[in-house]
């Protein structure tokens, strides 16, 4: 896969003019210190940028619905049936956006991306894009979340930066980490969550050399969120009951249960999405078509509105019937589903804790129901089923757990938390393999499952590997002009050509020297693999799965016209494997 489109001028390399002066960046390489003071500047950005993004949504529905200050719109009592044409209308401006952009031509790399496959190198260009049409969805009402945007311009600033002082690639991925985790800490006001986001849905691993620019990143970003007067999305809240020891065995149900829903959420996305294109409607007029299905269901509750923050609060402290939360989940499921499957852009973060919320609640009265007498606290089982669902969907199991913890400040409540997201993510991960992001790039023909840097394996092709033949032998050479022309010792392999130029197998030199062969005869007759070669673009482990199920030592490199372009051995690419995983590893880790 070529990453050349998806960069644009933002990831220059160095000597083009677009980078600091050298002393800078060398002060920068050789300094963890300095690297920390670039992840504390990096997260008050974030974090401002969060505010100013948050900001603009929040303006949007004010606006457009007639909100009073300080009210949410999933959270609004009533909301006038002509003030609903703006969800339509957002479709409109959202698919007007998206053609001057020409966002539908283009593959935008988000953050999780961006740290798998191009050594955390981002596109400001599409970063902007993505960001404008998730604002513009959200500020209209659809069922998305802002999150999305947020990552996306922190891991660009943090992108932009570490590109500007040439930063070896370890470092610049561990600062695209720093800059979207600190943009989830500052939304939420939680730099627990922000920095474990940054270490387990960007970053793909806990390393001890990324923990300080990470941690510094995160605090820096709530300061300053604070400091403007963000609301944190999520408030305090108060655990309920003291957790028991057996009430570990309940949530880890709980957990389960959260997987499943999880599952089919994502699913029924996709689905949906798939059922979109078939539609005879032009793919520009689909998010004007879910903005008109999504009419019905506001009319039914506001709380589908937008991604739920007021409504999960509201929940959270009124008492309503079961009956009631099993239709807000339903519905408000309906209302994600149709929003992403018709074109709105965001993401299911936080759809996906105000749904665990609801699954929890639904979860403990359905205990109660069955044994007669509470057995949970309905409010804690909430706070548990909003991380365990987040995991399922997101991912992150300690990232949803501190999460509840910066919430409630109870440990107690936060180990249910860890022991309900572990088994969902385990279930998940068994069952299903993704989480939201990485299922969409699997969907759209990538094969990653979590941001571990695997872009090392896609760049060492077997084009780079291969020993160039500048010129192949004649199939039709005979084996006695053969002999002349490589006598034993020379060379152990020779390629062989057709009379069109075309790949035409392989000839062990020492098989032409056999003393029962006919030296009449031509040398093709003796060729192996003659159906068999590598294209230049094959990457390393696909080189070495095709080594192993053929059991080669050695296959020709083929172009698409079936030119000759090389040979690569068996030994040569697990060597150079074995020599770039260890550096990947080492680079990890923080050695030198």
């Amino acid at each position: 896969m070529a990453s050349a489109p998806l960069i644009d001028s933002a990831a220059s390399p160095p000597g083009s003019g677009r980078v600091a002066p050298s002393w800078l960046r060398k002060a920068f390489r050789s300094s963890e210190a300095a690297l920390i003071v670039l992840a504390i500047m990096i997260g008050s950005a974030a974090g401002l940028l969060s505010v100013v993004q948050g900001t603009l949504a929040q303006a949007m529905q004010h606006l457009l619905y007639a909100l009073s200050p300080d009210e949410r719109l999933s959270a609004a009592t009533t909301i006038p049936y002509l003030a609903l044409l703006a969800l339509p209308a957002g479709g409109a401006v959202l698919a007007l956006f998206s053609w001057v952009t020409h966002a539908r031509r283009r593959r935008m790399v988000d953050a999780v991306e961006a740290n798998a496959l191009h050594g955390g190198r981002m596109s400001w260009s599409d970063s902007l894009v993505i960001s404008g049409q998730t604002i513009l969805s959200n500020g209209f009402g659809a069922s998305v979340g802002l999150e999305a945007a947020y990552a996306q311009l922190g891991g660009l600033v943090a992108s932009l930066s570490g590109n500007w002082f040439a930063l070896r690639r370890s470092d610049l991925r561990i600062l695209v980490g720093a800059g979207t985790g600190a943009a989830i800490a500052g939304a939420f006001g939680a730099p627990l969550a922000g920095a474990f986001y940054a270490f387990e849905i960007v970053i793909g691993a806990y390393t001890i050399s990324a923990l300080a620019p990470v941690a510094a990143a995160c605090l820096a970003s709530v300061l300053v969120a604070q400091a403007f007067g963000a609301q944190p999305y999520l408030v305090a809240a108060n655990a309920g009951e003291q957790i028991e020891t057996f009430h570990y065995l309940l949530y880890a149900g709980l957990g389960a249960c959260a997987a499943g829903a999880g599952i089919l959420l994502m699913r029924a996305v996709a689905e949906m999405e798939a059922a979109t294109r078939k539609l005879p409607i032009p793919s520009i007029c689909r998010p004007i078509l879910g903005g008109l299905l999504l009419i019905p269901l506001a009319m039914l509750t506001p709380q589908i509105l937008s991604a739920g923050h007021g409504a999960l609060h509201l929940n959270l402290e009124a008492e309503v019937s079961l009956r009631f939360l099993a239709a807000i989940f339903v519905v408000k499921c309906a209302a994600s589903i149709i929003s992403l499957g018709f074109g709105f852009r965001g993401g299911l973060f936080f759809a996906s804790l105000f749904l665990g919320s609801l699954l929890g609640h639904l979860f403990a009265g359905s205990l109660e129901w069955m044994v007669g007498s509470p057995v949970i606290d309905p409010h804690n089982a909430a706070l548990v089923g909003m991380a365990a669902l987040a995991v399922a969907v997101v991912g992150g199991p300690m990232t949803m757990a501190m999460l509840v913890l910066e919430a409630t400040h109870d440990f107690s409540l936060a180990g249910a938390a860890i022991a309900a997201s572990l088994v969902s993510s385990t279930i998940v991960r068994e069952l299903f393999g993704y989480s939201f992001s990485t299922w969409r790039l699997h969907l759209r023909g990538e094969t990653i499952k979590s941001a571990r840097d695997v872009g090392w394996v896609r760049t060492l092709t077997a084009g780079k590997m291969m020993r160039r033949v500048e010129r192949a032998t004649p199939c039709n050479t005979t084996i006695a002009e053969f002999r002349r022309a490589f006598p034993l010792g020379s060379t152990s392999r020779v390629l062989l050509v057709d009379d069109h130029e075309n790949y035409g197998g392989i000839v062990q030199t020492a098989s032409a020297f056999a003393e029962e062969v006919d030296q009449k005869a031509p040398i093709g007759s003796l060729a192996i693999h003659t159906g068999l070669a590598l294209t230049p673009d094959a990457d390393i482990r696909s080189v070495m799965t095709t080594f192993d199920t053929e059991g080669a030592d050695e296959l020709a490199v083929v172009g698409s016209d079936g030119t000759v372009l090389g040979i690569l051995s068996e030994s040569y690419a697990r060597r150079r494997y074995a020599e770039e995983l260890d550096k990947a590893q080492r680079e990890l880790f923080g050695e030198s």
